[in-house]
């Protein structure tokens, strides 16, 4: 049979049943897009869908991110830069006790430093977070609310406590970046909360009062 032996309905049928099917193989990739974005970035994807205001434009962008991402020489660190940074994340941690803001400086300067060892570019924060997000995706919303608690700190409207979160924050990106790579593993963390956490693995910071 040739499409001169049809009749004009078994034509349109043909035609009704070839959209349905493009329609839903159209469906089931973006579907499949939105399922493989969400579960990569987790609250990342939550995020920019917030800010951008429209699903596709804002999955188009996550996707950039990761081609950008890609094009970067990531290393992981190796093992004298790992036991220099944990030395170095131990005294500001320390240095916590006696001078929490300064601590919190130190300790987002500790992160810049160690991104840059790690291949990634230095670019304002929003970038950096941006491009951390790729591989680090958990952790990257503890990053943000480290930074805005150092803003905060800036002008003088964050108390010992913020910056105590701050630190706890901080440490979990620290943490997520100087660890070990793990080969054909995904790690799958949970945000760090400073109620859900009260220490470093290490005894808790003690702000010194009087």
């Amino acid at each position: 049979m040739n499409m001169q032996d049809l009749t004009p309905t078994q034509i349109a049928l043909i035609i009704a049943v070839i959209v349905v099917v493009v329609a839903f193989i159209a469906f089931y990739l973006r579907r499949r897009r939105t399922d493989n974005l969400r579960q990569h970035f987790g609250p990342e994807y939550d995020r920019a869908v917030a800010e951008g205001g429209d699903r596709s434009r804002a999955e188009a962008r996550l996707e950039e991110r990761t081609e950008r991402v890609k094009k970067f020489h990531l290393r992981p660190l190796t093992t004298a830069d790992r036991a220099r940074y944990t030395e170095q994340w131990d005294r500001v941690q320390a240095h916590f006790v006696d001078a929490p803001a300064g601590a919190v400086a130190e300790a987002d300067q500790l992160l810049g430093d160690l991104m840059a060892t790690c291949g990634y570019p230095m670019g304002d924060f929003e970038q950096r977070a941006a491009d951390i997000s790729v591989e680090h995706p958990i952790v990257t919303q503890n990053y943000r609310a480290a930074h805005e608690i150092a803003l905060r700190q800036a002008s003088g409207q964050a108390s010992t406590e913020d910056l105590r979160r701050a630190m706890i924050h901080y440490r979990a990106l620290f943490d997520d970046l100087a660890s070990q790579p793990k080969e054909n593993t995904v790690v799958d963390r949970k945000p760090v909360a400073a109620a859900d956490r009260t220490d470093y693995n290490q005894p808790p910071v003690r702000v010194r009062r009087g």
